[in-house]
């Protein structure tokens, strides 16, 4: 039904209405999603749009819990996208469905289950007023904690309030509802489910299958219509609780989630979340490099044996390193008064913070530390991605340069145009630049990056070396080599050029 056209306001007009055709009470809200499911399918149209590396896995599973009409779980770590695909459902019910006016639990017009809602029907009949509900209004979400009572969930008995009116004492007049009842004939979300008491549960199956539940051994039928979603860590059936086994019959479907599978498609997603696009300040340009080098650092992470698995690496990982990233680069253009803000690796470097908070470590790692799990996760990255770039490109004059003795520090605070200068200094390193399809006419805060990732890539792959103090530098073993006097002899072409930027 449009959503322009004349909502009817009473029970009368609703029933004169051509909105009576899809208000029937027999079509559920998972009968309403289906309907509209198929008709998404059918058109062509996304079903969850921004929701990247799902499409072959994750969505297809979903789509077919929902043509079930199952009840269903996301199963998977954290930083998965299961919050955002849940949320993404209510596109899938109508835009506007009718309620009486001032019911709770959002009574059908044409067939209530509360007490207020056939008591409003039995005194006004088709004078009866009625409300309507957009898609936002059907959805209720809620994070379960170990703290969660009956009362918060599906309400509670008021007997003070049995008494004043005169009612029987069992009676859903006395009910302050909780969440799942004022979720009837929408959606109801449930995260992280296995923090959930076990007596919380099977109020919750009992709502599911037999519509009844006891509040304070009071029972209390409510046949609610709830398409109910679930999602749970499966580090968390033995860290924190588990999901009791009648309750885990009722869910129709089990889903699992994961993380990208290919770069690209963390790329995609990290782009779309990342907030890069800065105001009032420098003209933020991120390299394509740089976005590969920090969405290359969450891959490695969930790979590394120095890294709790069981815990996994989130995907808001890179996506905090990334906005870590470009507010470097952007305070070291506010700084050199530069109009535009270019990242490089050394900013990378700087976002260390926004990645030892996020990353669970085994013995091993607890062992070296934090941050020097996180140096060796970027140094691992800087390599897999310059090799990506740079296989088959003939950098010997580069390395030559620092095994005659030259070195270069790099300081993630100096200004484009003062590394530029320095950078210039080292044999054909910008003119290999052209392998990340720069040409000589780019900005200097853009061919400054370049350079410096070239010289960490360099270093990634132990062609030279670094550290705080010098900078780079010819690599360890020809240092060693130079000083006990076993060094071929290999005159240099030139002198070394030495300038260092603090």
């Amino acid at each position: 039904m449009a959503a322009t056209e004349l909502r009817p306001s009473t029970v009368g007009e609703l029933k004169a209405s051509p909105w009576v055709e899809r208000c029937q009470p027999s079509r559920t809200v998972k009968e309403e999603v289906r309907e509209n499911l198929i008709a998404r399918l059918r058109s062509g149209e996304t079903l969850f749009p921004g929701v990247h590396g799902y499409g072959d896995t994750v969505i297809p599973q979903v789509v077919n819990a929902l043509l079930s009409r199952h009840n269903f779980i996301l199963l998977g770590l954290r930083g998965q996208a299961k919050t955002r695909l849940i949320r993404m459902i209510t596109s899938l019910l109508d835009e506007w469905i009718p309620c009486i006016a001032g019911s709770e639990i959002k009574d059908h017009p044409l067939a209530p289950v509360s007490a207020f809602g056939r008591q409003q029907i039995a005194s006004l009949g088709e004078s009866t007023p009625i409300a309507w509900l957009s898609r936002a209004d059907r959805y209720i979400e809620k994070l379960a904690t170990p703290d969660v009572t009956i009362a918060d969930m599906i309400g509670d008995i008021d007997p003070i309030k049995a008494a004043r009116q005169g009612h029987d004492i069992g009676s859903d007049l006395n009910i302050h509802f909780g969440l799942l009842p004022r979720a009837n004939r929408g959606l109801f979300a449930v995260n992280e489910l296995p923090d959930l008491a076990g007596k919380i549960q099977v109020g919750l199956f009992n709502i599911m299958q037999e519509g009844d539940v006891q509040i304070k051994g009071f029972p209390v039928r409510l046949p609610l219509d709830v398409l109910l979603i679930f999602t749970a860590n499966p580090e968390d059936y033995t860290a924190r609780g588990k999901i009791i086994t009648p309750l885990k019959d009722r869910i129709g479907s089990e889903i699992r989630t994961h993380y990208p599978s290919t770069l690209e498609e963390g790329l995609a997603i990290t782009a779309q979340e990342a907030w890069t696009a800065r105001a009032n300040a420098a003209q933020v340009t991120v390299p394509k490099y740089i976005r590969e080098v920090v969405e290359a650092i969450a891959f490695l992470a969930r790979e590394d044996k120095k890294i709790d698995r069981r815990s996994g690496v989130s995907q808001r990982l890179p996506i905090s390193v990334l906005e870590n990233v470009v507010s470097n680069a952007e305070r070291r253009a506010i700084q050199n008064a530069e109009s535009e803000a270019v990242p490089r690796i050394a900013d990378v470097y700087s976002a260390l913070p926004s990645i030892t908070g996020k990353i669970e470590l085994e013995y091993e790692g607890e062992l070296k530390g934090p941050e020097t799990v996180a140096r060796e996760l970027i140094r691992m990255a800087v390599g897999r991605v310059y090799s990506r770039y740079f296989e088959g490109v003939n950098v010997a004059m580069t390395v030559k340069y620092f095994e005659r003795g030259g070195t270069l520090r790099v300081d993630a605070a100096t200004g484009s145009s003062a590394l530029i200068e320095q950078l210039m200094l080292v044999d054909g390193l910008m003119e290999k630049t052209r392998a990340l399809g720069l040409s000589a006419n780019e900005p200097d805060a853009v061919r400054a990056a370049a350079g410096e990732f070239i010289l960490e890539g360099l270093y990634a792959h132990r062609r030279i070396s670094r550290n705080e103090a010098t900078g780079f530098s010819a690599p360890e073993d020809r240092r060693r080599n130079d000083e006990t006097g076993n060094a071929e002899d290999s005159p240099p072409a030139r002198p070394p050029k030495r300038r260092q930027f603090n």
